[in-house]
C-alpha cells in the first residue's frame, strides 16, 4: 500500500503524484521481502588458480578469504597467486599459443567461445546471485545487465573470430601471444568478458588476475572454460592482490598488458612497461559529467542521473558524478531528485525489491565517508535520502551535494560512491567549459530535445563515450574508453580486436 508524501488533495498515479503539472514521487512504499534464492548455487569452502586447464594449489599455500559486504560474512578462501604461480601461467599460456591456439582453425576458435557464452546463458542464474553475493550490488543489476551482457561479449567475439581479414581490410591481422590481464571489482564478470573474448577471438592466450574483494565469478568462470573443452592453457584465471597484479605486468614473456582499474595504478603500469615492446590499454578513473538542458525531458532527466549515479552505488568508473544543470530548470531538477531519491530502497542485494545494494568493501566505504565529509567541510549543501540502513554490512545513503564549484575536491576527484555533484550553468559555452575542466574524459551524458543541441554539445566534449537522453548503456559492438587520465585504446567493438592484433 502506498501513502503519499504531500497532504494536498491531488491526482495520484502508480508512479507519483501530480502537482501543477510537476510530477512528484511518493515516498513511504512497504514491499513484501523478495529475496533471490541461493539454493541452485554452489560455492566452494576454498578456490585455487586455474592454470593449464586445472586447478592447482598456489606455491606458497597462501589463501585470502573473500566476504558478503552485504553482511561482512566470508564466502570462501581465496587462493594467493605468487611470482611463481604467474610464472607458471605464463608458460602455459605460452605453450598454449605456440602449439594449439594459434594452429587452431579460425572457426574451430570461434567455436570454443560460442561455447562459453551459451554456457553462461545456461548458468546466468547462478552467476548473477555470486556476483551479488560477492560484490555487494541489487540482484536485479547481476541479474539484467552484468551477466547477459558479458555472455554478449562472448557471443559478439565469437562472431569475428574467422572475419579478422574482413574487420581490416588490406590489412594483414596476427595475433600477438600472451596477454596479460587485470580486472576491478566493481564489474567482475563482465569486465572479464571484455577482455578474454576479444583476446581469444584474435588468436591469443590469456591470463587474467581477479580483484581482491570479487574473484568468485571468474573463478566460477573457469569452471566453465574447464567444461567447453577449451585447450589446457589457452585461459589462465589466478587470483590475488597487487603484488600478483605486478608480476602479471613485469613477466617477459606476456605481449599484451590490459588494465581497468584506478588512474594511479595505470600510471605505475606505464612506467613498468617503458622501454619494452608490450602492447597495453587502459581504462582508468572518471568524473562524468551530466548536463540537463532547460529543453531537457526532465522527468526521463531524473530517472537518467539516478539510473548513471544511485543504482550501481556509484561503483562505476563512468558514473555521472558531476550534474551540471541549466539555471532555469535547476530548483525543478533538484526537487524531482530529491523526492526519486526519497523512493530509493538500500538494503540487501538479494532482494529484488533493491534499488541500491552494499558498497564493495570497508576500505572502499571509507574512502566515500572521507569524500562526505570533505564536502561537508567545504561548504557545499548537503542532502541524503532518509532510507535506515542495516546494522551489518557496508552501506552508504544516496548523497547529493548542491552549490558546488570547480574548485570542490568532490567536483573534481572520483569518489566511487553514490554521491552526486551538482552545478549550474547558463550558456552552453560555460557548460562545456566546466565539464571538459577535469583531469579525466571517459564518458558524459547530454539531455535535450534539440539534436543540433546534442551535435554541437558533444562535438565539443572531451569524453571517450558519450551519451543523449540516455545514460549507462552499453553493448557488445560499440567501443568503450576514455582520454587523458581516463586512460587509451578502447574495449568492445570492431575497436577491442585491434589492441589484440599486429596489422602488418
Amino acid at each position: 500500500m502506498a501513502k503519499n508524501s504531500t497532504k494536498e488533495k491531488i491526482k495520484v498515479s502508480g508512479n507519483g503524484t501530480t502537482i501543477d503539472g510537476a510530477l512528484k514521487f511518493n515516498s513511504g512504499w512497504d514491499y513484501s521481502p523478495a529475496p533471490e534464492s541461493t539454493g541452485h548455487i554452489e560455492i566452494k569452502e576454498k578456490y585455487e588458480l586455474f592454470i593449464n586447464g586445472k586447478f592447482q594449489k598456489p606455491v606458497k599455500g597462501k589463501y585470502f578469504p573473500t566476504h558478503n559486504p552485504a553482511n561482512e560474512k566470508k564466502l570462501s578462501m581465496i587462493a594467493e597467486a605468487s611470482v611463481s604461480d604467474v610464472d607458471k601461467a605464463v608458460k602455459a599460456a605460452r605453450t598454449a599459443y605456440n602449439k594449439v591456439w594459434s594452429k587452431i582453425g579460425l572457426k574451430e576458435r570461434g567455436k570454443y567461445i560460442y561455447r562459453i557464452a551459451r554456457a553462461m546463458q545456461e548458468k546466468a542464474r547462478e552467476f548473477a546471485v555470486i556476483e551479488t553475493l560477492d560484490g555487494g550490488k541489487a540482484i536485479r543489476e547481476s541479474r539484467d545487465i552484468d551477466i547477459p551482457l558479458a555472455a554478449a561479449h562472448f557471443f559478439y567475439y565469437a562472431g569475428w573470430a574467422d572475419k579478422l581479414q574482413y574487420a581490416f581490410p588490406g590489412k594483414d591481422p596476427q595475433s600477438l601471444g600472451v596477454a596479460g590481464q587485470i580486472i576491478p571489482w566493481n564489474f567482475p564478470l563482465l569486465m572479464a568478458a571484455w577482455k578474454i573474448a576479444p583476446a581469444l577471438a584474435a588468436g591469443n592466450t590469456v591470463i587474467i588476475k581477479s580483484a581482491e574483494s570479487t574473484p568468485l565469478t571468474l573463478l566460477k568462470l573457469a569452471e566453465v572454460i574447464q567444461e567447453s573443452g577449451l585447450p589446457e592453457g589457452v585461459v589462465n584465471i589466478i587470483s590475488g592482490a597487487g603484488e600478483t597484479g605486478a608480476a602479471i605486468v613485469n613477466h617477459p614473456d606476456i605481449n599484451k598488458i590490459a588494465f581497468t582499474g584506478s588512474t594511479g595504478v595505470g600510471k605505475i603500469i606505464q612506467k613498468a612497461i617503458a622501454g619494452t615492446d608490450k602492447k597495453v590499454t587502459l581504462e582508468l578513473g572518471g568524473k562524468a559529467a551530466n548536463i540537463i538542458m532547460d529543453d531537457a525531458p526532465i522527468d526521463q532527466a531524473v530517472e537518467g542521473i539516478i539510473n548513471g549515479i544511485y543504482f550501481n552505488q556509484g561503483h562505476v568508473c563512468c558514473a555521472g558524478s558531476r550534474l551540471f544543470v541549466q539555471e532555469d530548470v535547476a530548483d525543478l531538477v533538484i526537487r524531482k531528485l530529491k523526492d526519486r531519491m526519497e523512493t530509493l530502497i538500500v538494503g540487501d542485494p538479494m532482494d529484488k525489491n533493491t534499488d541500491i545494494g552494499a558498497i564493495n568493501s570497508k576500505e572502499q566505504l571509507n574512502t566515500i565517508n572521507k569524500y562526505i565529509k570533505i564536502g561537508k567541510s567545504e561548504g557545499a549543501g548537503f542532502y541524503q535520502s532518509s532510507c535506515e540502513l542495516p546494522s551489518k554490512g557496508y552501506w552508504c545513503r544516496p548523497t547529493l551535494f548542491l552549490n558546488v564549484s570547480q574548485s570542490h575536491r568532490i567536483s573534481k576527484e572520483e569518489i566511487f560512491g553514490p554521491v552526486l555533484a551538482v552545478q549550474t550553468f547558463r550558456t552552453v559555452e560555460e557548460v562545456i567549459e566546466k565539464a571538459n575542466n577535469t583531469p579525466y574524459g571517459l564518458s558524459a551524458g547530454v539531455w535535450t530535445d534539440k539534436g543540433a543541441k546534442i551535435f554541437n554539445i558533444t562535438s565539443k566534449l572531451r569524453a571517450g563515450v558519450i551519451w543523449a537522453n540516455t545514460y549507462n548503456k552499453f553493448d557488445p559492438s560499440s567501443p568503450f574508453g576514455g582520454y587523458k587520465e581516463s586512460g587509451f585504446g578502447r574495449e568492445g567493438g570492431l575497436q577491442g580486436l585491434g589492441p589484440y592484433l599486429n596489422l602488418k
